[in-house]
Formats: C-alpha cells, sequence, structure tokens
C-alpha cells in the first residue's frame, strides 16, 4: 500500500470507530485496525504505513517493546501513541522507544488532528496535559533516580547477565531491556552500558 496510510492499534471497538473518522478525514487511508501487537506488526510489514497511531496497552505485547518492533520493520515509521494514561513516566518510555507523539485519548479532536498532521511532517508532539512535567522525574541539582523496572534491569546486567536472559527473567523482550538500559543511560548521563552500570553503583542507586 502506498500513499498517505495510518496504521491503526487499538483494541477498544469505541475508540477504533472514534478515530478511525479523524483518520479519514485528514485523508489518510487506514492499515487495519489491529487489536493485537502481533496484528499491528504483521499489519505493518505487508503494508508498509507512513504514520502509526498506537495504544500502548494490547494483548500480546508490551506497549513499548511493540513501538521498537515496529520500528524494526518500518524505520522511517512515524509513530504516534494515542494513551489514556495520563503519565509522564510512560510517555517519556514512549518517545525513548522512538515513538514521534503522544496524545491523551481525552484530548480534543483538534488535538488528535494536530498530531497526524505532525506525524506526517516529521515532527513530534507532547500531549500539553503532559508538557508541564518534568518528564524525567528530576529536579534539577538533585541526585538522578531510575524507575523500578530499570533499576532491576540494571541489577542484572551488573550481575553479568545479557539482554536475552535479562528479559526471560523479567518477562520482557530484550528490545524492551535495551529500551531501559538507553533510559537509564540518559538519566546517569552514561554512554555505555559498563558506564552506566558503574555510575548506577556509586550513586547507591542499584546493589
Amino acid at each position: 500500500m502506498s500513499g498517505r496510510t495510518c496504521l491503526l492499534a487499538d483494541d477498544h471497538p469505541a475508540v477504533i470507530a472514534f478515530v478511525r473518522g479523524v483518520i479519514e478525514e485528514h485523508g489518510l487511508r487506514i492499515v487495519g485496525p489491529a487489536a493485537t501487537g502481533p496484528e499491528a506488526l504483521a499489519l505493518a510489514s505487508e503494508h508498509g504505513p507512513s504514520v502509526a497511531l498506537v495504544d500502548l496497552r494490547m494483548p500480546g505485547v508490551d506497549g513499548f517493546e511493540l513501538i521498537a518492533d515496529l520500528l524494526a520493520v518500518l524505520p522511517e515509521l512515524r509513530i504516534g501513541v494515542y494513551t489514556a494514561e495520563a503519565d509522564a513516566e510512560v510517555a517519556q518510555g514512549a518517545l525513548s522507544a522512538g515513538a514521534r507523539a503522544v496524545v491523551l485519548k481525552d484530548a480534543p479532536v483538534a488535538d488528535l488532528r494536530r498530531v497526524l498532521a505532525v506525524l506526517e511532517d516529521g515532527g513530534s508532539y507532547l500531549d500539553p496535559a503532559l508538557a508541564g512535567e518534568t518528564l524525567s522525574g528530576e529536579v534539577p541539582g538533585s541526585r538522578p533516580r531510575l524507575t523500578e523496572r530499570e533499576t532491576a534491569v540494571l541489577e542484572l546486567l551488573a550481575e553479568g547477565h545479557g539482554y536475552e536472559e535479562i528479559g526471560e527473567r523479567l518477562s520482557l523482550g530484550p528490545e524492551t531491556v535495551r529500551t531501559h538500559v538507553r533510559k537509564a543511560s540518559k538519566r546517569l548521563k552514561a554512554s555505555t552500558r559498563t558506564q552506566v552500570v558503574a555510575t548506577a553503583l556509586r550513586l547507591g542507586l542499584i546493589e
């Protein structure tokens, strides 16, 4: 499928019906909808959409992992996350995984239209309800903090485990493990796996 196309991935029929109308009014042809992560990946691989609008919570895959997997299939795909979770950490996780935009499901229709336009233009967008928050969860000058999942990943990394084994232990995909390491590295201003583990140990963030 060529031209202006949008992969729609959500498992809520009412949301799909609403979003379908907005996407079609914007002039995009819909790929899908997909109700599960595997469906979304299969449709992306088969049809090669130019943009995507996906929910983070669908059967079959972790939301951040889905973003990474979609980009592995289509590196140029511009992904927008349409979520009910008004959580700054969730938004940061989506952006860190490679999403270009995050918009809340209770946002005005005009905001959703804006997101579609931004995605097509190759830009980025963060819902105004989240934009006022410090996504890193840090106050300037304070000691960095890690999420529980980042802490668990780094502790296993410090013990010498690889991404595959860490994923098996924490029930995560390897790419999701890598995403957590990247996020932790960004928080701790580290450029390598060794450096992020050493920094976390030095700051007492992991044992």
